[in-house]
């Protein structure tokens, strides 16, 4: 058995000591959406550092624990608080939280995250869904040996983020009255923010919006087979754009600012998605 997956069945074992919970959807909250948690109807709740050999986040304003429950009926797992490869861990360990909520029973991730506009037209503010990645300025989570049982060694990305979800996203976004802008997202390493030179070049290779996370979640979450969808929060205009300095408790701020918008479009999405 490959030393990844007996660690990932340790932690499953974790999690199962405390609760059988079987989620239909995983929900990643990012900046902006940590205290989503009030809007779930919770079952249970389990800190990262209870989970052995769990990777625990280190950033402010991240929580660091699941929550196990249910949106308007719909059984969720959500990470309140995601790890990052910018805290020091490998790749690995970043993408192990995706692979449990799949191991856990989760069919669907909803990856949400803020991020920085690189589209002119954007504003902060805006959300955007996201239709398709770039991820090549990061490991691959799938480097080193395959695992099997979580997937091919050579895994199709021509569809990462399902259409269909997609149109889930655009009803509910319609229902609601939310405009929905649309694009590409890239992730870069982080921590630091990027420079005027990277973000004209993230646009030349067809970038809408710019982020340290979320890409590689989504390529360990589709070898895994799971049905991916994805919004962006633009918290900011990225370097270069914008002649404000970027600093994390602005970009911090302006995803507080459009939260409950944000956080009524969660809720009708995964509602939505429930009826799949």
């Amino acid at each position: 058995m490959a030393k990844e997956y007996e660690r990932l069945l340790k932690c499953l074992d974790c999690v199962r000591a405390k609760t059988d919970f079987r989620p239909k959807t995983a929900l990643i909250l990012g900046s902006g959406l940590g205290d989503y948690g009030e809007s779930i109807q919770l079952e249970c709740t389990m800190d990262y550092s209870e989970i052995e050999g769990f990777p625990v986040s280190t950033v402010p304003g991240h929580k660091g624990r699941f929550l196990f429950g249910f949106i308007k009926g719909v059984p969720v797992v959500a990470m309140q608080g995601r790890v990052h490869y910018y805290e020091g861990y490998p790749m690995a360990d970043v993408v192990l939280p995706v692979r449990l909520m799949r191991l856990m029973g989760a069919e669907i991730l909803f990856l949400t995250n803020a991020s920085g506009g690189v589209n002119e037209t954007f504003a902060p503010g805006d959300l955007m869904l996201i239709r398709d990645q770039i991820s090549d300025f990061v490991p691959s989570p799938l480097i080193g040996e395959n695992i099997e049982e979580f997937g091919p060694r050579f895994p199709d990305m021509s569809h990462i983020y399902d259409e269909g979800l997609q149109g889930v996203l655009r009803d509910g976004a319609a229902k609601l009255g939310i405009p929905l802008k649309e694009g590409v997202y890239l992730q870069f390493t982080g921590p630091n923010y990027e420079s005027p030179a990277e973000i004209r070049m993230s646009r030349i290779l067809g970038a809408d919006a710019v982020g340290m996370s979320t890409a590689c979640e989504a390529i360990a979450a589709n070898h895994m087979g799971m049905k991916i969808c994805g919004i962006s929060c633009i918290s900011n205009m990225a370097a270069g754009i914008s002649e404000k300095p970027l600093n994390h408790q602005e970009v911090q701020q302006a995803a507080d600012r459009v939260a409950p918008l944000f956080k009524k479009f969660v809720t009708e999405s995964i509602y939505r998605m429930g009826k799949l």
